[in-house]
């Protein structure tokens, strides 16, 4: 494996770079120093909203080029490169499809804030961690913002418990079991792949220039634009079968264990 040449890295949060308790490692900080020594551009892609990323990654922020909200944002110090949002008709076809699925709790994910109904304590509990800003609202259907994406998450099991009620809607958008818990739905052009194309043609960066991790559904788009993609050992049996090689999972430090090949 010739890692001579890769000129950008590109990493998903949850479950890729983040441990099990949504924490970056502080090796993690040590080999980007010598990644911006050797000009490798970093780039972090989540699901997550982008005050969410840029706080736990704020000591680098400036240096990193954020895809956020699954490809419906991307940014860079502060400025928007690409903006992909869904139309108001199709924000309401997503929640009159998932309002009949018990135990489903559906974000709206705007630029900037994300909104939801407070009818459950213990989701609105856990939104904290991936949502660093939003709002609690009576009903969804009033919000007149952008939407960028709409999240949904549920406690047993989105696979099992989300996906099958709303598979019909892939005519029309971009639906992603993004992680265990969470579905999303996105414009049909907002996914991982086409924001990276997007940074790559901009920065002159080829399939061979590039290494990418995963671990979900919602990262096989972007893997299929890299000679160098990697599967987290924790990913999903058919993320792995699309990545290139596998590497230890977010636990054990995969992704750090990579980037020392690469810096080393």
């Amino acid at each position: 494996m010739d890692l001579s040449k890769i000129k950008m890295v590109v990493t998903d949060m949850d479950g890729t770079l983040l441990n099990p308790n949504h924490e970056v490692s502080e090796r993690f900080f040590e080999l980007f120093e010598a990644l911006r020594k050797k000009n490798i551009q970093f780039v972090a892609a989540s699901g997550r909203q982008y005050n969410s990323m840029a706080e736990k990654l704020e000591t680098v922020k400036d240096d990193t080029i954020f895809i956020a909200e699954n490809g419906a944002l991307v940014m860079h110090r502060e400025k928007q490169l690409l903006v992909n949002p869904l139309m108001p008709a199709e924000v309401g076809t997503v929640l009159k499809s998932v309002k009949g699925i018990d135990g489903a709790h559906p974000v709206l994910c705007c630029n900037q804030k994300a909104f939801v109904t407070g009818h459950s304590r213990p989701f609105v509990k856990l939104l904290r961690e991936y949502y660093s800003c939003f709002e609690e609202v009576n009903t969804l259907e009033s919000i007149e913002e952008q939407v960028l994406k709409v999240a949904v998450y549920h406690f047993e099991g989105s696979e099992t418990y989300i996906y099958p009620h709303v598979k019909h809607l892939e005519s029309q958008l971009k639906v992603k079991v993004s992680g265990t818990h969470w579905v999303d739905f996105s414009n049909r052009y907002a996914h991982k792949g086409h924001a990276l194309e997007m940074v790559m043609k901009d920065r002159g960066i080829s399939k061979n220039e590039v290494m990418v991790f995963g671990d979900y559904f919602n990262d096989v788009e972007m893997m299929q634009l890299s000679l160098y993609s990697f599967a987290m050992a924790n990913a999903h049996p058919e993320v792995k079968k699309v990545a290139q090689f596998e590497t230890a999972s977010n636990e054990a430090f995969g992704v750090e264990k990579v980037l020392e090949k690469l810096v080393g």
